[in-house]
């Protein structure tokens, strides 16, 4: 019994066009790339978020460069972090500057734990000075407002978005290839007259002997 090959359809000839592995593939890269810089530059800001190499003590005063947007808050250590101590800050400056709740955050290093004490508000530019003062033997550092909990928020896109790139991509790639077959087998009923991709069998020739 003789068998045929089934008929070749050149790739080209199928739709969708195979440029769209193509975009699957970028779409994926692309979301997963801005994950990975969102996730490293926002870990290379709460490494370097509180200045705590350049501490002051109580009573000691410390002069701040500041402008509106700023968005730098006190910082006091760990260990004097207690309603005992009640620690306070003040500030003075250009304009009414102020001290609001930093509500809870934490800013760690190889051994020590600093908690923020006071958002600073400043509404014009200039130089300000912070005086704090405990009832302990405190330790107080300037840094920016976020710390381990607000790297802690930036994660989710940070893990969201190569995640949405992936699902994209598997997606695009799925659809892509199960029109394209759906396409292969209508274009070999219309062009061999047979749904199942094979020619139908030629009929004998008589022969003259």
């Amino acid at each position: 019994m003789q068998h045929f090959a089934p008929p070749r359809i050149p790739a080209n000839d199928l739709r969708p066009g195979r440029h769209w592995y193509a975009t699957a593939a970028s779409i994926a890269v692309v979301l997963i790339v801005l994950g990975v810089v969102i996730g490293v530059y926002r870990f290379s800001n709460v490494i370097d978020a509180v200045d705590t190499d350049h501490h002051f003590a109580n009573g000691e005063t410390v002069t701040l460069r500041l402008e509106p947007e700023s968005e730098k808050t006190i910082w006091i250590r760990d260990q004097e972090f207690d309603q005992s101590a009640a620690p306070e800050c003040s500030i003075t400056g250009p304009g009414a500057p102020g001290l609001t709740d930093p509500g809870t955050d934490v800013f760690l290093t190889r051994d020590e734990t600093w908690n923020p004490l006071y958002t600073i508000d400043v509404q014009r530019a200039g130089d300000y000075e912070v005086t704090c003062s405990s009832h302990a033997l405190s330790k107080y550092a300037i840094g920016d407002s976020g710390g381990i909990f607000a790297f802690a928020g930036w994660l989710v896109p940070a893990v969201a978005l190569p995640v949405l790139g992936i699902g994209i991509g598997a997606v695009i790639v799925l659809v892509t290839a199960v029109r394209r077959s759906r396409h292969r087998k209508r274009l070999l009923a219309e062009r061999h007259g047979s749904g199942d991709g094979h020619p139908a069998t030629p009929s004998p020739v008589p022969s003259d002997g």
